[in-house]
């Protein structure tokens, strides 16, 4: 038995005192509303309704059941419509994880401007700690999980939010005392320097990828900040994000050896359904952040 449909049919007979009118407002049949009554006089054990053949009356159980349906019926209808507006409304707590290296580039900084355009939406940022299962962030209760990993997940909802270019550089000091590698094999000759745990590169040689397998890493970081710091100061070769990369290309500071991969940034945002407003413009305002603030891909090798 459905108890709210049974509900609904028990209220519309107490407003219009009959099984037709009643159907009418529930949009059934009058035997349906007749057998819903029936089914819930059995189930309480109680008679709620006199019936005659001009009309339904409510008995004094009757009446006050149907209060009680009232009631009911009203609390679930105002508690829709405020999830739905709640939904909509730009407003609450936006949880979001991603990498360390994401938050502390290009990421962090598109995620600080919505914040200072939406300033009632709550921001949590946490950077790191995102793991290999799909849904781990929503157990651990995050709204949205940026990444830059494949994803095996095809229940999930996740929207592609731009592409990240990547440079294999080397400061002018170290490549006047090392030489300057022309073909990627020659890279084994070199001190690579790498992030995380990194074991090999993948690289474009004129037009065409090849990957340089890591044997031995010089300087082992899991920022890119600091990668880059050590690269500037002469200590190797290192796969950096152009973004970051660019102003020390532009500076002299930096030379671009070879063009990496690019890497594909998403946003997982749960399950398939409904997205929340504050996802869906925070989804929005990143993808459009990234589209007017290009990076320059025209760093020569």
């Amino acid at each position: 038995m459905d108890r709210l449909q049974v509900m609904r049919s028990l209220v519309a007979v107490a407003d219009t005192e009959t099984f037709v009118g009643a159907a009418e407002l529930v949009r059934t049949s009058a035997s349906s509303v007749s057998r819903h009554i029936a089914a819930l006089e059995k189930d309480l054990g109680v008679r709620l309704v006199n019936r005659t053949a001009r009309s339904v009356t409510l008995t004094e159980n009757g009446v006050r059941h149907s209060a009680f349906a009232r009631r009911v019926l009203a609390e679930i209808e105002h508690e829709e419509r405020d999830l739905a507006k709640a939904n909509s409304v730009l407003s609450g707590t936006l949880s979001i994880i991603c990498p360390k290296w994401l938050g502390s580039l290009e990421l962090g900084d598109a995620i600080a401007d919505f914040s200072v355009l939406h300033p009632e939406v709550d921001v949590r940022l946490a950077l790191g700690g995102v793991q290999d299962r799909a849904y781990a962030f929503l157990d651990d209760g995050f709204d949205v999980s940026f990444q830059t990993r494949p994803l095996r997940e095809s229940r999930i909802a996740a929207r592609r939010i731009a592409t990240l270019p990547f440079v294999l550089c080397a400061s002018p000091s170290y490549l006047d005392e090392r030489g300057r590698p022309r073909e990627i094999h020659e890279l084994a000759q070199h001190a690579c320097l790498t992030h995380d745990h990194e074991v090999y590169w993948r690289l474009r040689s004129t037009g065409e990828e090849a990957v340089h397998k890591i044997v031995h890493s010089s300087f082992a970081t899991n920022s890119y900040l600091a990668l880059q710091k050590a690269v500037v100061r002469g200590r190797g070769i290192a796969l950096l994000p152009l973004r970051s990369a660019a102003p020390a290309i532009a500076a002299g500071k930096l030379q671009v050896l070879f063009h990496g991969r690019e890497r594909v940034l998403c946003a997982v945002h749960g399950a398939e359904g409904t997205t929340p407003r504050k996802v869906s413009a925070l989804l929005d305002f990143v993808s459009q952040w990234f589209e007017e603030n290009p990076v320059s891909r025209d760093a020569s090798c």
